[in-house]
Formats: structure tokens, sequence, C-alpha cells
């Protein structure tokens, strides 16, 4: 299976369950769009940069193109390979499905780690501070 089939199958797979299965229609939302836009650039950016310099290498018989490496054009956009955009598109589509999907169901709504950084924000969930109020700043100390 080339790169390209894959992308295109993690592409129609994460449609599928965005819209049919988990039915969290994300893919109708502005909000979205707004923050896949966001994403998007970096990951041109960043893959643009890998693949423009070399640093990553795709066998030409398996991406859409001849193998040369414009910038726009032959299968590419910023240097990347198209099929690395919509893979990218389908790990978000998917990532954030299962983030929405799971919130509903009340996966974990609660904090359950027991660190300093939970005592830091959560007071309550340290017993040494259980039943203390927190001490109270001079009104001098407030201005």
């Amino acid at each position: 299976m080339t790169y390209t089939e894959l992308a295109l199958t993690a592409l129609g797979v994460a449609v599928l369950l965005d819209l049919a299965v988990f039915r969290v229609r994300l893919l109708r939302r502005g909000a979205f769009w707004t923050a896949y836009g966001i994403v998007f650039f970096f990951q041109l950016v960043t893959n643009g940069w890998l693949t423009g310099r070399e640093v990553v290498t795709y066998d030409p018989a398996a991406i859409l193109g001849t193998g040369s490496i414009p910038f726009v054009g032959d299968g590419r956009l910023a240097f990347a390979p198209v099929e690395d955009l919509a893979f990218g598109f389908a790990m978000i589509l998917l990532t954030l499905d299962l983030w929405v999907w799971w919130g509903r169901r009340g996966v974990q709504r609660e904090p359950v780690a027991d660190g300093p950084w939970s005592r830091r924000y959560r007071p309550e969930l340290d017993a040494s501070r259980a039943g203390r109020e927190r001490p109270r700043r001079a009104a001098s100390a407030r201005r």
C-alpha cells in the first residue's frame, strides 16, 4: 500500500468516525476549522522545512508527483507532500474527536493526580491543608 493510499484511508476513516460513529461532527464547527488553520500553518512550516531541506525524503513511487521537490506543485504544498497534510488532518481530527467524545461520557472529569502541580492549583487535594483557610494578605499588601 502506498503512502497516498494510507493517507486517503486515514482521512476517510477519520471523517467517517467524526460524522457517523462518534457523532461529534467537528467538521461542521467553525471553531474546529479555526483551530485546524492554526495547526495547518505550523504543519506547513515544519513539514516544509524538513522536506525542503531534504532532512526527510520520500520514495517517489509511494507519493504523488515525480519526486522533484518544488515549493508548490507536483503533489506538494510548501515542499510537503499532500499525503502528509492529509494524514496530519486525519490525526488531528481523530484526536479531537476522541477528546470530545470521551469528555461527553465523563471520562476523568476531575484530575486524579496528587503531585505538586495539583496541590498548587487544587489545595483541597492536599491533606496537609484540609480544613484550613488560606491566609489573607493585609490590606496594605493588596495595593
